[in-house]
């Protein structure tokens, strides 16, 4: 029976190397990658119940306006954090395979 899984790595005296070597920026890159696509995808379905509500016609002309004025502020404040982090909108769609992007593409 043979095993699919790569060989471990060895260090130069052959043993497995108790510490994994990770470059701190990377992991830097991919943790704000990750947690802007989650608060990405939080905004947009956010956008989505405003417009609803919207439609429904359950909000007063100053609710709609605060409303939109907020949500233009948070997609503004999400282009500076992806612009400072070096992240583009396609890195924060996550491919999920058969299933498609994880957020739509307008």
């Amino acid at each position: 029976m043979t095993s699919d899984r790569a060989p471990a790595r060895r260090g130069a005296s052959g043993e497995v190397p108790r510490r994994i070597e990770v470059d701190e920026e990377s992991v830097r890159q991919s943790l704000a990658g990750l947690v802007l696509t989650i608060v990405e995808l939080l905004r947009q379905l956010m956008e989505r119940q405003a417009l609803r509500r919207i439609d429904q016609g359950g909000l007063s002309e100053e609710q709609i306006e605060q409303l939109g004025v907020t949500l233009m502020a948070l997609e503004e404040n999400m282009t500076e954090l992806r612009e400072h982090f070096g992240l583009t909108e396609e890195d924060l769609n996550l491919d999920l395979g058969p299933l498609g992007p994880l957020l739509p593409r307008d």
